[in-house]
């Protein structure tokens, strides 16, 4: 589990996104950033926070921070999920799991008695200086986008 604490710096990335971008934690420097970490594309939960996510964009963009969604699922399935359901901001595609290890979210998890590796549902908020302002374990999708906004605006 990586050693991710409130106050410290927050793990660099630089990875693909949907399209052929790439985007790095650099890249984003002086910006607050809304990193969430979900388990798959077009899964029912998944799909309810992203659509969530979205319909605020103009409100966190307002607020000066970003949001970035970040998956294990690959660049193409990335594409599909953001245009079926109009997503406006990058989904960062981690098939090797480089960041969702670094950010302590891949996890050993259990369902009917079956031990699997996968997300753990997670959102961190970064500073613009780049350092973790607040993280959000174990989320529960109702109500959750509003929550991360009131922390962004409440961020300056």
């Amino acid at each position: 589990m990586a050693n991710l604490a409130e106050g410290k710096r927050a793990p660099a990335f630089n990875l693909p996104t949907d399209g052929t971008g790439k985007l790095s934690l650099s890249s984003l420097k002086g910006k607050k950033v809304v990193l969430y970490f979900y388990p798959k594309d077009n899964t029912t939960g998944c799909t309810k926070e992203a659509i969530d996510f979205n319909a605020l964009a103009a409100k966190f963009t307002k607020a000066d921070a970003v949001v970035v969604g970040v998956s294990p699922d690959s660049v193409k399935s990335h594409d599909k999920f953001k245009e079926k359901h109009g997503l406006g901001f990058p989904l960062v595609a981690d098939e090797e799991k480089v960041m969702l290890e670094a950010y302590g979210v891949w996890v050993e998890k259990s369902m009917y008695g079956r031990k699997y590796m996968g997300v753990e549902r997670t959102t961190v908020l970064i500073d613009r200086d780049g350092k973790i302002a607040k993280i959000w374990n174990k989320v529960k999708v109702p109500g959750h986008a509003d929550e991360v906004l009131a922390a962004a605006k409440a961020l300056d």
